[in-house]
């Protein structure tokens, strides 16, 4: 259970970074084929759906909710 809060605080975190515009591209395909946004995956995520495992899955695979450590800015 701690796993899974702390992907979803890692995803909460990469979707406040997200901008406005690109919050409708399509993040990940869960198994069934249903293509979900960042805003679709947030509501999942948000509202505790039974895709939530699956999404949190998949974006971790993808590598995208590591947490990085590397100055981006520099």
């Amino acid at each position: 259970m701690e796993e899974k809060q702390h992907k979803k605080a890692q995803f909460n975190k990469i979707y406040a970074n997200i901008p406005l515009g690109l919050r409708d591209e399509i993040v990940v395909v869960l198994e069934n084929n249903e293509p979900l946004s960042w805003n679709a995956a947030k509501i999942e995520i948000d509202n505790d759906t039974d895709k939530v495992d699956e999404i949190l899955d998949k974006l971790d695979r993808l590598g995208l909710l590591k947490e990085h450590t590397e100055d981006q800015h520099g």
